[in-house]
């Protein structure tokens, strides 16, 4: 019997979910927040057209507001919350897909909904795959040990682009020129080229 490799983090359209978190008016003030959405609207484009389903939540919206119209996410019914994690508001739609593997995870706060739902859906046995230039916190320090949290946790820190191309997976895929005119663009900066240049204890 063939030796059980490490866990490598593939993702596949027909395995996978997009988790968009709490992208919301009342937060326009967390750092870096029109790139974070515009990060996170492109990951919904490329979901919609590999088919890959994607879950919207919102935390407490008659306070804190309703989902940002930038991020396109007409036609997805926003989930509410009061929770500081996704998971327990999103409960059915992970127990009704069993084929489920790969959660990528977009949205705010890093160290708040983001940290807690990549626990509790690591904790259910599933890969996470946090979009780093798509989370943020109003506090960059915050922000940068969740991610560093997260990645001790097992969690995977990747790039919009890098899931993007992981996702699709060949340059012959049916899909992939419409895929190419969302990626042609580079990602916004989010603010995060500072935390991987030079030494970084928490990423070490």
């Amino acid at each position: 019997m063939a030796a059980v490799g490490p866990n490598l983090g593939r993702v596949l359209p027909g395995s996978s979910i997009l988790f968009l978190c709490d992208m919301q008016e009342k937060f326009r003030h967390v750092a870096y927040f029109p790139q974070i959405v515009s990060v996170a609207a492109r990951m919904l484009k490329v979901a919609r057209l590999l088919e890959v389903p994607a879950v919207l939540t919102e935390q407490y919206p008659t306070g804190l507001g309703p989902t940002v119209p930038e991020l396109g996410a007409g036609g997805l019914r926003p989930v509410a919350k009061t929770c500081f994690s996704m998971v327990p508001a999103v409960q059915q739609e992970l127990d009704n897909r069993p084929q489920l593997r790969s959660v990528l995870l977009c949205g705010i706060e890093a160290h708040a909904c983001i940290l807690n739902t990549a626990l509790d859906l690591l904790d259910r046995g599933l890969q996470v795959h946090v979009v780093v230039d798509a989370c943020s916190s109003r506090n960059q320090v915050d922000r940068l040990v969740a991610l560093a949290r997260m990645r001790q946790s097992g969690a995977f820190l990747s790039t919009s682009e890098g899931l993007i191309l992981q996702l699709v997976g060949d340059a012959a895929h049916p899909r992939f020129k419409e895929i190419q005119k969302i990626i042609k663009e580079p990602a916004q900066d989010s603010g995060l080229l500072g935390v991987f240049q030079g030494p970084n204890p928490l990423f070490r």
